[in-house]
């Protein structure tokens, strides 16, 4: 079981970046890498394709390592340590280790 999922709300632990939160929007399993909303931006140059589309520099998230994002408690309002829970019915649950709190 991963500790990050879509739409999780991520802390940036290392890079340009850190100390920033956002949303995870798409995670990449076989490359443990995730898309957080305004996180990682690069900038692309885009060639004009179409007569409606406009060429030139365009600004885009980039992927960024799993190791480099930790999971956000709300509670807490600081980056959690996860752990995993099984149910009584067999089911796994998240939570942070600080608070005790379900993510």
């Amino acid at each position: 079981m991963k500790k990050i999922r879509k739409n999780d709300m991520v802390y940036v632990l290392t890079g340009r970046d850190n100390g920033k939160t956002g949303k995870v929007f798409m995670i990449s399993a076989k490359k443990d890498r995730a898309l957080v909303e305004g996180v990682n931006y690069v900038k692309k140059h885009a060639r004009k394709t179409k007569q409606d589309q406009q060429g030139g520099i365009v600004q885009k998230e980039s992927s960024i390592h799993l190791s480099n994002l930790a999971l956000f408690c709300k509670t807490c309002s600081k980056p959690a340590h996860v752990g995993i829970n099984i149910l009584a019915d067999g089911t796994r649950s998240r939570y942070c280790k600080r608070c005790k709190e379900v993510i």
